[in-house]
């Protein structure tokens, strides 16, 4: 069986832990593996890692490679040049399977952003829809619905299949009142957005039901190249799976998920799936309460002193802060959306990033200039590079650091410092037992992480 991990997604109800470049799917919410490490691993029951396809968009491409490569190199991502929702994504990655290999098999398809416990229980109900797969159905998984959620899409069952249900309709995200008519039914199921069926039904009915993405695999090929060319996939229409294909076949089934699901789209479904303490809170970092219930308190870097609250959220990193009542959650992609308007830097990144070597922070910028401070782990580098509208500015806080400039070595000890001109290759290295740390400033009329030509890297981000 072959499986596809849907990964371009943005997290932003989960705004301000969530980020345009570093969304929920790449974070960890048990200080384990990621959402996207978890899914991985998964799958990984059912299909070799080489048949486990990622598609994601190309500004992810590294962080995804980077976190899949931790659990098995043989995976496979796929790059999206711009997004496009789920149909193109979906139809893209069975025509890889097609061109590498065969359309006879199953595939699972899969968000990357689920929080799934009950393995067992997963793993039984794939089982149990492979049977309707190989029957030609397209099987959906429906969730129980436990309450009236109006966040959630819904599907409605009608009438019984061997092993599952005959899917009537889908429906969209319903008011509250219409969200309890549909619990109180038994008809409805939350669709979970995950999928299985052949590679060749999910071919025909993309083919029936939406020709203007068919007609466009062909101009797609991998045999050289996992990043998607630009021309081929800007020409098909942004659509969802569910409108492009789901709500107009009539080759679909449903199977009920019987494990745990949470798809933590909110900093509610969040609240829900963590323990608490004896007064119903979830508290997280340096947090100080007094007379708080049932909120939801997250601290990243500072004190968060909170009294006399409660059904809160409110949540604290380097560079935001933002509190809602918890029955709001869902909302707070408006907050995003309004920030993201504004140009806001805190819609894109964290002030700290993560990378294989170490991480960086950045510390103040301007017009024309950027201030980080960069931490490089022992026995780890940065890649060999240039950059073609910066030159940059090193000073060594901690430790020793071993400089590639211009085909030459230097070794700079703290208090030293080093000028990169622009245009020069160079690479930061830390080859020593201690952490490096330096203070970086960059001068440019471009300063962005895209300015990066890379020669040589251990990570395989060439």
């Amino acid at each position: 069986m072959k499986s596809i991990i849907l990964a371009g997604g943005s997290g932003s109800r989960l705004w301000p832990l969530s980020r345009d470049e570093y969304p929920k799917q790449l974070l960890s919410f048990d200080e384990s593996e990621s959402l996207l490490q978890k899914t991985f691993k998964r799958l990984k029951a059912f299909s070799k890692p080489s048949e486990i396809v990622t598609i994601t968009n190309i500004k992810h491409y590294q962080n995804i490679r980077l976190q899949l490569n931790k659990i098995d190199k043989d995976n496979i991502v796929l790059g999206e040049p711009l997004g496009k929702n789920t149909a193109p994504a979906i139809a893209s990655a069975l025509e890889y399977f097609k061109q590498t290999g065969t359309t006879d098999d199953i595939v699972l398809i899969v968000p990357s952003d689920h929080l799934i416990k009950n393995i067992d229980g997963f793993n039984k109900t794939v089982e149990k829809g492979k049977v309707l797969a190989e029957q030609g159905y397209i099987v959906t998984f429906g969730i129980k619905p436990s309450y009236p959620e109006t966040g959630y899409g819904y599907i409605k069952i009608n009438g019984k299949l061997s092993d599952g249900y005959k899917v009537e309709k889908f429906v969209e995200k319903p008011d509250s009142e219409t969200a309890k008519k549909y619990l109180e039914s038994g008809e409805y199921y939350w669709n979970g957005g995950i999928f299985m069926g052949k590679i060749s039904t999910f071919l025909s009915e993309i083919q029936k039901y939406a020709s203007d993405i068919y007609k466009r695999l062909p101009e797609l090929d991998f045999s050289n190249d996992l990043v998607i060319k630009y021309l081929a996939y800007d020409k098909m229409p942004s659509i969802s799976i569910d409108y492009a294909v789901m709500e107009k076949s009539d080759k679909i089934a449903l199977v009920e998920l019987l494990s745990d699901w949470n798809d933590l789209g909110s900093w509610q479904s969040l609240y829900n799936v963590k323990e608490k303490d004896s007064n119903g809170n979830v508290l997280t970092g340096k947090v100080v309460v007094d007379k708080v219930k049932n909120s939801f308190i997250y601290s990243q870097k500072e004190i968060v002193a909170v009294s006399g609250l409660e059904d809160i959220i409110l949540v604290e990193t380097e560079d935001a802060i933002m509190a809602c009542k918890k029955t709001e959650s869902q909302n707070v992609k408006r907050l995003y959306e309004k920030l993201k308007a504004q140009s806001s830097d805190t819609t894109k990144l964290h002030k700290t990033v993560y990378r294989p070597w170490g991480y960086f922070t950045c510390m103040n910028s301007g017009k024309g200039y950027l201030t980080k401070t960069i931490c490089v782990m022992p026995g780890e580098k940065l890649s060999v590079q240039s950059h073609e509208h910066r030159s940059e500015h090193w000073v060594v806080l901690e430790g020793r650091a071993l400089v590639l400039k211009d085909d030459k070595q230097y070794n700079i000890d703290a208090g030293g410092s080093i000028d990169i001109p622009i245009g020069v290759k160079h690479s930061l290295q830390n080859p020593y037992d201690t952490e490096l740390k330096i203070i970086e400033v960059q001068k440019g009329d471009y300063l962005s992480e895209d300015d990066i030509i890379r020669y040589e890297d251990c990570y395989g981000r060439v």
